[in-house]
């Protein structure tokens, strides 16, 4: 009995720290910088959600960390993160840049095709060169593949949302909307849209949970790689998409 009542001080003295393996992770409160870009990452009145933060938040919960997040578009976010201001910024690509200042801790969002979005078939894309001539709605501030940036011989119609650029589509103001698989497919169903993808896409690229190099989280890093086994995040990743998209169709 003597035994077990030193081993219940022994417990209560002990830090408020969450355990992760054998090791303790003191609890932490993490900057994200965030900006509207639903599914992945919402912010609307208080409430901070999408398809990113939830993955995120299984992680900063498996430790014990809370995540305060600071709404600023993607540019602006990577210049927190470049001034230290901001600890993570969910979601960006991976480029020379950027890994000057950014650590790419967790590879934890697979990589989206870009898709073609039309409504009449006159607009379908079968390849490259169906673009000439037709006025494609794509997002401001946005890269989507190296020929289509550069390539001044297209059309482009700029909007500062997704849900604009599928309403324009709409009302024929674009022919053609080129989004993200899995943001098109949302937005569309959001809105109560009846689009059709194109044959031609392009493959994406792989998105991270990145972690600036400024910040005092990255001394806590390896935490963060460490919380949650990749093959978790994945299936956590394809619960919540499924999620998204089907609140989307209601």
């Amino acid at each position: 009995m003597q035994a077990l009542k030193l081993l219940l001080l022994a417990l209560l003295a002990l830090p408020a720290w969450a355990q992760h393996g054998t090791e303790a992770v003191e609890p932490r409160t993490v900057t994200v910088g965030i900006s509207h870009a639903p599914p992945y990452r919402v912010v609307e009145d208080d409430v901070r959600s999408g398809l990113y933060v939830d993955v995120f938040e299984a992680i900063t919960a498996h430790l014990g960390w809370t995540a305060r997040y600071r709404e600023a578009p993607i540019r602006r976010a990577l210049l927190l993160a470049q001034q230290g201001e901001v600890d993570v910024v969910l979601g960006p690509r991976r480029t020379a840049d950027r890994e000057q200042y950014l650590d790419y801790a967790i590879p934890a969002f697979p990589s989206e095709r870009r898709l073609f979005f039309y409504q009449t078939g006159t607009q379908r894309i079968e390849r490259y060169e169906d673009l000439y001539g037709r006025i494609i709605g794509v997002l401001e501030g946005a890269s989507y593949f190296p020929r289509f940036d550069a390539d001044e011989k297209i059309l482009k119609e700029f909007a500062p949302r997704y849900e604009n650029l599928m309403l324009m589509l709409e009302r024929g103001r674009v022919d053609v909307v080129l989004a993200p698989e899995l943001v098109g497919q949302y937005t569309a169903n959001r809105l109560g849209l009846r689009v059709s993808v194109s044959p031609f896409s392009v493959p994406g690229e792989r998105r991270y949970i990145a972690v600036s190099k400024y910040s005092p989280i990255h001394d806590h890093v390896d935490d963060l790689r460490n919380a949650v086994e990749l093959d978790e995040l994945a299936a956590i990743y394809r619960e919540h998409t499924a999620k998204y998209l089907g609140e989307s169709a209601q």
